[in-house]
């Protein structure tokens, strides 16, 4: 195999025809990795991307060849994928305001040029899912919020609109799955490429606790921030620990790593139903 390209959290090897896409315990916040990492991680997310995609497989077709034809020492957070152009456009979907989001609303009532209604609090549900896409930054800098328009300009009218459209697909169905667990799917990221085909199909990981915000239903409540499953709660330390969110980052204490790995296996378990071994 050859390694060719090890990113934040994932190292990307050839084998053939074929690529293999390792996840790592490796946890990035405000785009720089942080020297402690989350024990299971890889294979917890890893685990969950083949869940959703199984999931959604008859909604939108996905990269993945095989879970378990991976090197040994990969196995279980190692996905053996197609080889597809990637759309160089990050297609994000927000069913909720927060983040990024309400920033942007708050300076100007809109979310990637998406006008909202006025009044939209924190956590505030919106009045259907909205497409927000991203550029896709190289590594070290940071993405920036798009509209469709550039979008468009930049992949064509006609992709533009597929991304959007699949984008909010897997987002509808994705929370609608997921509040059957008693969880809210705040907003989530995708990947999409091309096969040699022309097929877009979905790539990267899918609806994990990395790539999307995930709440618990019971104790939702709009206009504060909500309990979170994911890496939120590093976030927050790292805000509160006074860190400037440029490289290197401090060692993160051990009970911030426990409760982050708790969240993990929290969101993995109460949405595949199967218990984390």
């Amino acid at each position: 195999m050859e390694l060719l390209h090890s990113g934040k959290v994932r190292d990307v090897y050839a084998d053939g025809a074929d690529l293999i896409l390792v996840a790592s315990d490796r946890v990035s916040i405000y785009d720089v990795v942080l020297p402690t990492p989350i024990p299971d991680k890889g294979r917890l997310l890893t685990a969950l991307s083949l869940w959703w995609f199984e999931q959604l497989s008859d909604l939108v077709p996905n990269h993945v060849v095989s879970a378990t034809d991976v090197p040994a020492e990969f196995a279980g957070r190692a996905i053996r994928c197609r080889r597809l152009e990637m759309v160089p456009v990050e297609c994000v979907a927000r069913g909720y305001l927060t983040g990024g989001g309400l920033a942007e609303y708050e300076r100007t009532g809109a979310v990637s040029g998406v006008p909202l209604p006025r009044g939209l609090v924190e956590a505030s549900i919106l009045p259907e899912p909205i497409f927000t896409p991203s550029t896709k930054a190289p590594k070290g800098e940071h993405d920036e919020p798009i509209t469709y328009d550039q979008v468009a300009d930049k992949v064509g009218p006609e992709t533009a609109e597929r991304l959007r459209e699949i984008t909010i697909d897997v987002y509808r169905r994705g929370a609608e799955i997921a509040a059957d667990r008693g969880i809210l799917i705040a907003d989530t990221k995708l990947e999409l490429g091309w096969t040699p085909d022309g097929t877009l199909m979905l790539g990267d990981e899918l609806l994990t606790s990395d790539s999307s915000r995930f709440w618990p239903a019971e104790s939702y409540q709009p206009g504060r921030v909500q309990f979170s499953f994911d890496k939120q709660y590093v976030r927050d330390w790292a805000v509160e620990s006074g860190w400037d969110k440029r490289p290197p980052a401090p060692e993160v204490p051990a009970d911030v790593v426990e409760a982050t790995r708790a969240r993990y296996v929290e969101a993995y378990e109460k949405l595949t139903g199967n218990r984390w071994d």
